[in-house]
């Protein structure tokens, strides 16, 4: 299945072992909802920011849903494959939902603030971008930009933060190979949305010289390049030809200053996944050096033929085990329109949800915390997996990041050894995606055959 017809769709196989709701939530079993209490949430929302287990510590407490409030918002948590599943069964009960600066920094045209029809057709024409035949289109052009980098690690003469480059790396992809820029205005629309991305997840003030405020003009320059890009005579480089010509839910082609906002959201939902993804798994490889020279021993044997067919257990593996520990997307939210049940709960209409995407801790939870990828190999790991959200509005550049990361995961390991700068924070920040702390400072050097 392609990615562009994830809208109406969420892999349902993956939650066959769990009892799924088929009738109206108000026929079903109710248990009251377990709830922290808050009631202004002033001091669950200070508590929100500053602390990153906020959602887990909240967990141990009162189980895999509960409702909070957070600043007057009545929101409630939820984690584990059976509140998932319940979710993702209801759709038609649910609708999109962002915080209000992710609202404003997107747009009001943005899919990602479009629900029903609106939602839909906008997802299709963008997703066009996402499709089998756009990602062979690129893959040439993505593998020149995974050896210039490459290239540019073995050339320094320093240790060097990989972070960065893998974030260069991601935006090159989405702007020079997607968009069709040149490098001249791939570098002034960088500059401007690392100002947009930082603020996304912030209080919306607009006190000047806050990030917010810094991101909301950041975000005007960023359509206006867009809007002239769109309007040149030549599309033939990059991919948007294949959104010329797209229709709104009443069949009317939509004009520039949408189209604007959409690809707005295409920057960030194919480069922030990828980049946070890109740098978790080298960072995961580089303190487990066993795992590390296990699957250097697959990479290395492979063929060409195992590449394309996207054989390698090992490499797949690896992957999962990066996301299980650190999924790009956090968690994802919805609205409810309607009560919903959730693992045996009633949630009432008009409550805010978000979906943590971390697996719940098993009982025997010896090596839970452990990076060890044969645990999707050995039928060790049941749990299921949303590392990019899940629903009709799974990321849309999730596609195009699994081929990032598989390109580049064999463009390097197979050509440079890395290896860690003894001083620095491998610590992760969280916001907007999990990225390490200090850059992952590396030295490399070539590895030679024989």
């Amino acid at each position: 299945m392609e990615l562009v017809d994830l809208q109406d769709n969420f892999d349902k196989t993956a939650f066959n072992h769990l009892r799924v709701p088929q009738s109206h939530p108000t026929l079903m079993s109710q248990a009251q909802l377990p709830t922290t209490g808050a009631l202004t949430g002033v001091l669950e929302a200070l508590a929100f920011f500053r602390d990153p287990s906020f959602a887990q510590q909240r967990f141990q407490t009162h189980g895999d849903v509960f409702e909070t409030c957070l600043l007057g918002q009545r929101i409630v948590f939820v984690q584990g494959d059976q509140p998932t599943a319940d979710l993702l069964a209801q759709s038609a009960c649910l609708e999109g939902w962002w915080p209000e600066s992710v609202r404003l920094l997107l747009g009001s045209r943005s899919l990602a603030n479009r629900n029903g029809d609106g939602h839909k057709a906008r997802r299709r024409v963008v997703g066009q971008l996402f499709s089998s035949a756009a990602l062979r289109r690129y893959t040439p052009e993505i593998s020149v930009l995974v050896q210039k980098l490459v290239d540019e690690l073995l050339n320094s003469t320093s240790p060097q933060p990989l972070s960065p480059l893998l974030r260069r790396f991601a935006f090159s992809v989405i702007a020079n190979v997607v968009l069709g820029l040149d490098d001249r205005n791939r570098d002034e629309l960088f500059a401007d949305f690392e100002i947009w991305t930082k603020a996304l997840f912030s209080i919306p003030n607009s006190i000047p010289g806050t990030p917010f405020t810094r991101a909301m003009n950041a975000r005007r320059r960023l359509l206006t390049r867009l809007k002239q890009v769109l309007s040149t005579d030549s599309l033939s480089k990059g991919g948007l030809d294949l959104i010329r010509g797209g229709v709104d839910e009443t069949g009317i082609s939509l004009d520039d200053d949408d189209l604007a906002e959409q690809l707005l959201l295409l920057l960030f939902a194919g480069y922030e996944t990828t980049a946070s993804s890109l740098s978790c798994l080298f960072r995961a490889l580089l303190m487990n050096p066993k795992v590390n020279t296990w699957l250097l021993s697959e990479l290395s044997s492979h063929s060409e033929q195992a590449e394309r067919e996207q054989s390698l257990p090992r490499l797949n593996a690896t992957v999962l085990e990066v996301m299980r520990l650190n999924p790009p997307v956090g968690g994802f939210f919805r609205r409810t329109k309607t009560s919903v049940m959730l693992a045996g709960f009633e949630v009432p209409a008009d409550r805010v949800i978000q979906v943590v995407l971390t697996p719940s801790l098993p009982s025997d939870d010896s090596d839970f915390s452990d990076f060890r990828p044969q645990r999707h190999l050995d039928g060790s790991f049941d749990q299921t997996l949303l590392p990019f959200g899940g629903g009709e509005r799974v990321c849309l550049g999730k596609a195009l990041a699994d081929l990032e990361i598989r390109l580049m995961a064999l463009g390097v390991l197979k050509s440079i050894e890395l290896q860690l700068h003894p001083i620095q924070d491998l610590s992760l920040q969280q916001i907007p995606s999990p990225t390490p702390r200090d850059g992952l400072v590396v030295t490399a050097k070539k590895i030679t055959v024989g």
